[in-house]
């Protein structure tokens, strides 16, 4: 049914809310409010970036998912008024580097390429931290290719973003499942016309706006059930 299974990386494959526990160690009793307002920023800041200048050659106010992630690091200390020293920054960047990636990436990934499906990343990520979060959870050999949106300088939602997937591989739309655990990306890659897995552990509810994912499930190792 489907030629091809893309993901998205952050949040989806790799558990980016485990950054919580070690902003607790640093920030005690604030570790989890700081990293998600930390993710908010994180993103609200890519959507500022291309919502600003949706120049389809690229936002002119474009940074590297990299260091809008710092610079929302940096806010998010400066809003809860907590002292991030230099050290604090480090530690936080070098372990954001190297997420771990959910129990079930793997496995799920591994089965996929087994049955003769291609498999991308389709991620905000700048190419070189995509690369070592890849290469540090060994996810490399069960990935056809790492696709980033610093090739059109646009951030996800922008539909620029999804049709890399178009240029990177010879399928068409409705040869290929976008899996993503974002609500928003989800949504976003539905209305391109993909057909949508929405990663839903949490077990939060659909936006309220556009069509729902045409699967649901709240682990990733219910991709596997799909195709």
């Amino acid at each position: 049914m489907y030629k091809l299974i893309a993901f998205d990386a952050y949040g989806t494959l790799f558990d980016v809310y485990s950054m919580g526990q070690l902003a607790e160690e640093l920030f005690p009793g604030h570790g989890q409010a700081f990293s998600l307002m930390w993710r908010d920023r994180q993103i609200e800041y890519t959507r500022l970036v291309t919502m600003s200048d949706p120049n389809p050659k690229g936002s002119k106010h474009y940074l590297p998912f990299w260091e809008l992630t710092i610079r929302s690091l940096r806010y998010v200390a400066k809003r809860m008024n907590l002292n991030l020293t230099t050290e604090f920054e480090n530690r936080l960047m070098g372990q954001y580097a190297k997420l771990i990636a959910f129990e079930d990436s793997l496995t799920v990934l591994k089965s996929i390429r087994e049955k003769g499906i291609s498999t991308a990343i389709l991620s905000n990520g700048s190419r070189e931290m995509l690369a070592t979060v890849v290469e540090s959870n060994g996810l490399t050999p069960y990935l056809n290719q790492v696709v980033t949106i610093e090739d059109v300088r646009l951030f996800k939602t922008a539909p620029q973003a999804y049709e890399l997937l178009l240029k990177r591989f010879q399928v068409n739309k409705n040869e290929i499942l976008f899996v993503s655990s974002n609500a928003w990306d989800a949504l976003a890659a539905k209305w391109f016309g993909f057909d949508v897995f929405w990663v839903n552990r949490l077990g939060h509810p659909f936006e309220e706006i556009g069509e729902r994912p045409n699967y649901e499930g709240n682990s990733l190792s219910k991709v596997l059930g799909v195709i």
